[in-house]
């Protein structure tokens, strides 16, 4: 690996550098409004790539949690009764936007996050595809009649929106991991109170400022911030709280358990998607250099940190150093430097 050429040391001013600086928002998203915490407590975001502070946003609680539930339950009951004609089109509107602003979207992810300004602006593209085709397959979920075992009577199969959704995302995919959970979820009929990571806050609420702008009711998407003190107090509020009843967490298989678990005790619909152990297997008869391509793609996108990135490398006996000497060329050939270098290939870790 080498230090990407002309590196240079970014401040906390980047994000004025926004061509619509309004994108970058300092306080959650409930019920349509802009809100700071009750207590009015903030935690601090920093850029990875230099540990300067970027912004503080809420630092909200268990009550604050609470009151984006109540909102996102009053809306519910408008919102389960749009057509999917009317849910599509707001969402495709959202989709449209989040395009438009590409750029804009792709440096705060980068700014929070560190990934590389190449793959966060094609993360941005990946998360708006979420949310255009859940609002395209909100007018294809059909119901079924299924045959009757007893004459004269009728048995008919309807989907309906199961109401409040509580979803809780990760850092590594700041916008596209909270689209593609609110898009099936708000193309469904359902309303969401979504707990983005403590480390990437400002993705999901510039997304909540495109959804307000395309027309998305209020308190049909509601975003509530809290620090990492704060996180188990609000997983709690999300998994316990009746009034939700789906939860939708992607992260560790630990965490994942503990959610499953307390969502239990109100029985909540659950999906979870949790960390892999991800082995890259190279045969004697495999394309060598397809293979180092492969792995480095694999192993190195976003510096390593994705679910599905390898942590071990099997490779067979007879290729073995051919193969070595194909993937430690490249390894050589990756630039480290801070995410917003156009010439950067591998950004800083997301903590030290």
């Amino acid at each position: 690996m080498s230090l990407a050429a002309n590196t240079k040391i970014i401040t906390q001013t980047e994000h004025a550098k926004l061509t619509d600086a309004s994108l970058f928002r300092s306080q959650a998203y409930v019920d349509g409004t802009w809100i700071d915490s009750a207590s009015r407590a903030t935690f601090k975001v920093t850029d990875p790539g230099t540990r300067e502070t970027l912004g503080h946003v809420p630092d909200m609680d268990a009550s604050d949690v609470q009151s984006a539930v109540d909102a996102a339950h009053r809306a519910f009951v408008l919102w389960k009764q749009t057509t999917a004609r009317e849910r599509a089109r707001v969402l495709r509107k959202w989709a449209d936007l989040m395009i438009k602003n590409q750029e804009d979207l792709a440096r705060v992810l980068t700014l929070e996050s560190g990934k590389p300004i190449m793959e966060a602006r094609g993360e941005i593209l990946y998360a708006a595809s979420f949310i255009e085709w859940f609002g395209e397959e909100a007018k294809r979920v059909y119901g079924d009649v299924v045959p009757s075992p007893m004459p004269g009577s009728r048995i008919l199969v309807m989907k309906q929106p199961v109401g409040v959704a509580g979803i809780i995302t990760p850092y590594n995919f700041p916008a596209a991991m909270i689209t593609r959970k609110v898009g099936a979820a708000i193309a469904a009929g359902c309303t969401v109170v979504v707990r983005p990571a403590h480390e990437t806050p400002f993705s999901a609420l510039a997304l909540c400022e495109l959804a307000h702008r395309a027309g998305i009711p209020r308190g049909v998407l509601n975003v509530v911030s809290s620090s990492a003190e704060n996180t188990p107090s609000v997983g709690l509020e999300l998994t316990t709280n009746p009034k939700i009843r789906k939860v939708s967490f992607t992260g560790s298989t630990p965490i994942g358990k503990l959610l499953m678990q307390q969502s239990s005790s109100t029985m909540k619909r659950v999906s979870l998607e949790l960390g892999g152990n991800a082995p890259f297997i190279v045969f004697d008869d495999a394309d060598l250099d397809a293979a180092a391509e492969h792995l480095i793609g694999c192993k190195f996108r976003n510096a390593g940190q994705t679910c599905v990135c390898a942590n071990r490398v099997y490779v067979h006996e007879s290729v073995y150093d051919e193969f070595v000497n194909k993937f430690v060329a490249r390894v050589k050939a990756l630039r480290v430097g801070h995410g917003l270098d156009e010439g950067t290939t591998f950004g800083p870790m997301i903590t030290e």
